[in-house]
């Protein structure tokens, strides 16, 4: 992800590409450390992991800046409490996926829950990907479950199942389920079910590529530039209700 956003970057006339953050043990050319970045970016994309994202936040902050776009996925609740502190001083954007049809689908499903009662219509949520994932449900998953617990005006750690397995009983009313595929080169696949006595409704987005991905976020780093500190959503980049 990070090759793909470096060349994206290249192409995109708005930006002048700085240099990338790796691990202190990678030497690939074009590296610079974290004190040079914070020196001279205006914006950082973050595509790393939950604990380096969240002490890469904890350092801009500290800095006065830069901006920061995180696309991390895995944060444990103090982790996220921990970005939000640093958002008090500058301004971030996070998000569980870029695509700007996959956040486009994220308001329909929040308008689809507020539409069909818990009583009668169950919610289920599939997603797949490539076998090198390490967090499950994704990032994108929790993010569609959010969505879907906040159009019923509840929130998802109260209503959700993360998988079954065993005598687990008749599905309570208003549960949202997440299943999990981890296999080959899937980049991305999730899928809304919506499941009534009588009929379904499945919603459905999948990624063909990763170079959408970087081009969401691009646009949400050229956003953020500027912007008062705050943790930010594709929403409000893309100016969605």
């Amino acid at each position: 992800m990070g090759k793909t956003i470096v060349s994206a970057a290249r192409a995109f006339p708005a930006f002048h590409y700085i240099g990338g953050i790796a691990h202190p043990d990678r030497s690939d050319e074009g590296l610079i450390d974290i004190p040079l970045a914070l020196q001279t970016a205006d914006v950082i994309v973050d595509f790393s992991t939950a604990a380096a994202a969240t002490a890469l936040a904890r350092q801009c902050a500290e800095h006065g800046g830069p901006a920061l776009v995180i696309g991390a996925t895995g944060f444990e609740t103090g982790q996220l409490r921990e970005i939000s502190e640093a958002a008090r001083k500058i301004a971030i954007v996070r998000s569980g996926n870029f695509s700007i049809g996959l956040n486009i689908l994220t308001e329909l499903i929040s308008h689809i829950s507020r539409t069909l009662p818990p009583e009668t219509w169950d919610i289920e949520i599939v997603e797949t990907h490539h076998r090198r994932k390490v967090d499950a449900p994704s990032g994108t998953a929790l993010m569609l479950g959010e969505a879907a617990a906040g159009g019923r005006g509840t929130s998802l750690r109260s209503v959700e199942r993360r998988g079954r397995d065993g005598l687990v009983g008749e599905r309570p009313a208003g549960e949202i389920g997440f299943s999990v595929v981890r296999g080959g080169g899937v980049v991305g696949e999730h899928s809304v079910i919506f499941a009534a006595d009588d009929e379904v409704i499945t919603i459905s987005h999948s990624a063909l590529r990763l170079d959408m991905f970087a081009r969401g976020a691009l646009t949400a780093a050229r956003w953020v530039i500027g912007r008062k500190p705050g943790e930010y959503a594709m929403s409000d980049v893309l100016k969605l209700p």
